[in-house]
């Protein structure tokens, strides 16, 4: 559904390559991460759908649920080297999974990279859709993220 999905988009300059190797590793999440949430991460860089990582949390940076910290995994659902990467948290404490879906896709252009950032909670359990919580993070937070993920690369030499 439309309105259950943010998706944004900028020209980075910076090769797919470079953008991938960054989003493919854990800590790379952490970097760029304009949350405030992801404290930090375990895991090896990703290689294929059905990997998985740590991601350390912290909801208290989104001051909206009482949750502190906690830890969830990062379940990659879709992969293609260079060109998408897609993935769920999943958490034991959270049954069952909420199935809310972040993701990038690269477009190569002549100057570096168009990077599409999306958040996609159309396909949460009901009842998470009846507590009424999504979307957990704004439209502006992806563009944030996307501006860091700018930084971080274009600034790499």
């Amino acid at each position: 559904m439309a309105d259950e999905r943010f998706e944004v988009a900028r020209e980075v300059a910076a090769s797919p390559e470079r953008i991938f190797a960054l989003l493919r590793d854990p800590k790379g999440h952490v970097a760029i991460d304009s949350s405030g949430m992801l404290q930090g991460a375990d895991g090896e860089p990703v290689t294929k759908a059905g990997d998985s990582f740590v991601v350390h949390m912290d909801r208290e940076a989104l001051n909206d649920f009482p949750m502190g910290r906690y830890d969830v995994t990062v379940a990659i659902t879709a992969y293609e080297e260079g060109r998408l990467i897609e993935w769920t948290p999943r958490s034991p404490d959270f049954q069952p999974d909420v199935n809310h879906h972040y993701g990038y896709v690269l477009e190569a252009t002549p100057t570096g990279t168009l990077v599409t950032s999306y958040y996609d909670w159309s396909r949460i359990h009901e009842k998470y859709r009846a507590a009424g919580i999504f979307p957990i993070l704004p439209e502006s937070a992806l563009r944030a993220t996307l501006g860091i993920l700018a930084r971080t690369v274009e600034n790499e030499g």
